[in-house]
């Protein structure tokens, strides 16, 4: 004998819907009413309407044979009949028609959408391939120049050399077509494309610039290495200049793109829909959490498709379809409810345990593990783990991961627990009041830090912070 866990569908599908982010569940919320024809979107005028709705959704969808005596007017069954037709009507009148909509010349809401949908964007390889359409040039050239856009990455770099493309056994064109080629190429929108290197990229951006830039071609193209290396007072040696000049140019240079490619295409980046909203309330020190859900739809189960399950009249594999899923239907919305429940009162025990964070700030952020969490709001740590995965909270400091909120740490020399994130907010803190004329190395960012009673850390692990912080080192932040 052996004992296996096994989970439910109903469980494994409160477990899904715990994890989806507010914009997926909307998603879901569509699929599943889409595909369950007993699930409808209920929109209650009232709190009375409202209470009937959830009662009616509840109801029980077990079986009950309706037995009937038999008559020879077959008066019962007519009446049956009729009955049935009465809820028909009753569900199109709430429905509506579509041909009531047709007749009426009302505006189709689908179509309206799909005319106001903006159309897909265009990327930057079809941008180039339209350009180069019109660009007039030999045969073989414009060959080449189509290979060569073939092979531009989504940065508007060429990522393979000129030699790779070339090849001795075609005769469509040789390498000279090829620089043609790409010297037209690199006279395309956005300015820089086809560039093979950064250095490259920026020289075409300065050649096709209408302000004079001669002074930075010469910095980039004699001394781009030490200018990365931020050598200015060797460039400026080397150059005879002040190194005033040198700045100026650097400063002038940050108009230039270092990826023009991105400018064409489509926009990956997504907005950030929070699902928790945490407010200040009038009573001082306490706070108002609640869920951003207004948008979701209110879900019921049609009482139409309700008597039908219960209409013994109705053959048996039609209302097993009908009770199947009415079942699922049932499960979906308490799932959703169950993900509203569990959600809220992860984001109240957060906030109590963080109200430093609300009050004052990244500096005062304290550790908090998920198992504490998980005992005060009494369910498994796994389940807290799903409530924070992909979720926003939005505050007074801005929208922030939840899970930003769950984060070890150490005992500071006052005997306080400050959490990873504030040990790095207090890093940012003392990189960016230092004097950028003398940049503090990481052992003096040490020091800095014990002084303000983080003591205890090894160089290494200031490093390590730094660079997940994107901050260069001491020698990169020098400003002469």
């Amino acid at each position: 004998m052996e004992q296996h866990l096994k989970l439910a569908p109903h469980m494994i599908q409160s477990m899904e819907i715990l994890q989806l982010p507010i914009l997926a569940l909307q998603e879901r919320i569509e699929q599943e009413i889409n595909s369950n024809p007993v699930l409808e979107m209920a929109e209650p005028d009232n709190p009375e309407e409202a209470e009937a709705i959830e009662k009616d959704s509840s109801a029980d969808i077990g079986e009950n044979d309706l037995v009937l005596s038999t008559d020879n007017d077959k008066v019962k069954d007519f009446e049956r009949l009729d009955s049935l037709d009465n809820d028909f009507k009753e569900y199109m009148d709430q429905s509506g028609s579509m041909h009531h909509r047709s007749y009426n010349d009302e505006t189709d809401k689908k179509l309206e959408a799909l005319k106001n949908t903006a159309a897909p964007s265009q990327s930057l390889h079809e941008y180039l391939i339209e350009q180069w359409r019109m660009v007039e040039a030999e045969e073989p050239v414009k060959i080449a120049g189509s290979a060569i856009i073939d092979y531009i990455d989504d940065k508007g770099f060429l990522s393979v050399r000129l030699e790779q493309l070339h090849n001795k056994d075609k005769a469509e064109f040789n390498f000279d077509d090829l620089n043609n080629a790409l010297e037209l190429v690199q006279k395309l929108e956005p300015t820089g494309v086809g560039a093979r290197d950064l250095k490259e990229c920026l020289l075409i951006q300065m050649s096709q610039s209408t302000e004079d830039m001669s002074f930075e071609s010469k910095l980039i193209s004699e001394h781009m290495d030490e200018l990365l290396e931020n050598k200015l007072p060797d460039i400026a040696k080397k150059m005879n200049c002040e190194i005033e000049a040198i700045n100026n140019a650097i400063m002038h240079m940050s108009k230039l793109d270092f990826s023009p490619g991105l400018q064409i295409g489509q926009d990956r980046n997504h907005a950030i829909t929070p699902d928790i909203i945490v407010e200040a309330s009038e009573v001082p020190g306490q706070y108002i959490v609640r869920l951003a859900d207004t948008h979701l739809p209110h879900l019921k189960i049609s009482n139409y498709y309700s008597k039908m399950a219960k209409d013994g009249t109705v053959n048996e594999q039609t209302r097993k379809f009908l009770q199947e899923n009415m079942r699922s239907a049932q499960w979906i919305m308490d799932a959703i409810e169950q993900r509203k429940n569990t959600l809220l009162k992860v984001a109240k025990t957060v906030v109590k345990y963080q109200k430093d964070f609300f009050e004052k700030g990244q500096l005062y952020l304290h550790p908090l593990p998920m198992s504490k969490v998980a005992d005060d709001v009494g369910v498994h740590i796994a389940t807290v783990s799903r409530a924070v995965s992909g979720k926003y909270v939005q505050c007074y400091w801005g929208v922030l991961p939840l899970r930003k909120f769950f984060s070890g740490g150490k005992e500071d020399a006052d005997g306080n627990m400050r959490s990873w994130e504030a040990i790095r907010g207090k890093l940012q803190q003392i990189i960016d009041e230092e004097d950028k004329s003398k940049p503090l190395s990481d052992d003096l960012i040490k020091k800095k830090l014990a002084e303000a009673g983080i003591d205890g850390l090894a160089r290494r692990t200031v490093a390590k912070y730094r660079k997940l912080m994107n901050i260069p080192a001491a020698r990169f932040r020098k400003k002469y």
